[in-house]
């Protein structure tokens, strides 16, 4: 690839390759005080390529490929090229990952602990855990929660939080300028930018911490806290893992344990506010 960048994140290097220089610089502005991979070896590659040699210069238009690839996946407008660069790296997560179960969860920490996050597309969780991570906690992942197969333990993983439409002003009032992407209008999901996490999550991206609560946020509704058995908290967790069934056994194994040990609530909130006072009392129940 003509312009390339590669960072580690937590126990995974990705490597960034691109045809153009535009989306790796704005990479590389989002991930700066990331480490370089840890003797040069990435786990996973992603490669942004022009659909089509001549898309390069005319119209150009961003395939997503690298290791692991959707044959029918739509290209991306230039534009949004550091979009397509997050996207690839989800996707070799998504596909590829095999050392950890995979939870599609935003995760935080404190007094090391982790609670975990998660719920369907638009419940609040990336907002939530951004303003957590910017009020005492320390955020250890947006898009991915990594479950150790054998402690049982999360690892960090803290990406680039990914915030869209309303949730971008919200955070936008806690977190200084230079931490932020460029807003990128008109993704099939409406305005997205990124926000780098504090310098705490990246200096302690080494350090995990085991599971002590997970929540299942809702957002835009009234406030209310339910309980949640363990069968339903089985299934919620294995249709939010991307590798759940590729692991086999191993996952099956973790999961139980994690659910087991682990209690659990699902949050109704109609704002952050109330979200984040919500966590914080359901935090001191669990100590």
């Amino acid at each position: 690839m003509r312009h390339r960048l590669a960072f580690q994140v937590g126990p995974v290097a990705f490597r960034i390759g691109s045809a153009w220089r535009a989306p790796i610089d704005a990479l590389g502005a989002l991930y700066a005080g990331y480490p370089e991979p840890e003797d040069g070896i990435c786990d996973f590659t992603v490669r942004l390529e022009p659909e089509q040699p001549w898309r390069r210069w005319l119209r150009p238009s961003v395939a997503i490929r690298g290791d692991y690839m959707l044959p029918d996946a739509m290209p991306m407008a230039l534009a949004h090229g550091l979009l397509a660069a997050e996207m690839g790296m989800n996707l070799q997560m998504a596909l590829g990952q095999k050392r950890y179960l995979l939870l599609h969860a935003a995760s935080v920490e404190k007094g090391g602990r982790s609670l975990i996050l998660t719920g369907e597309s638009g419940a609040g969780k990336s907002t939530l855990a951004a303003l957590l991570g910017e009020r005492g906690w320390r955020l250890m992942g947006d898009e991915f929660a990594l479950l150790d197969l054998a402690s049982g333990a999360l690892h960090p993983f803290p990406r680039a939080v990914s915030l869209k439409n309303g949730a971008i002003a919200v955070v936008e009032r806690e977190v200084i300028p230079t931490r932020f992407g460029p807003r990128l209008d008109g993704t099939p999901k409406g305005a997205i930018r990124h926000m780098r996490p504090a310098a705490d999550a990246l200096q302690r991206m080494g350090e995990g911490a085991p599971p002590a609560l997970i929540l299942f946020p809702r957002f835009g509704v009234a406030e209310e806290v339910r309980p949640v058995g363990q069968a339903e908290i089985f299934m919620r967790l294995t249709q939010a893992s991307t590798n759940y069934v590729a692991l086999g056994a191993a996952g099956f194994d973790a999961l139980t344990r994690l659910v087991s040990e682990t209690p659990a609530a699902a949050i109704d909130y109609p704002d952050t506010d109330a979200a984040v006072a919500l966590v914080e009392d359901l935090w001191r129940q669990a100590a």
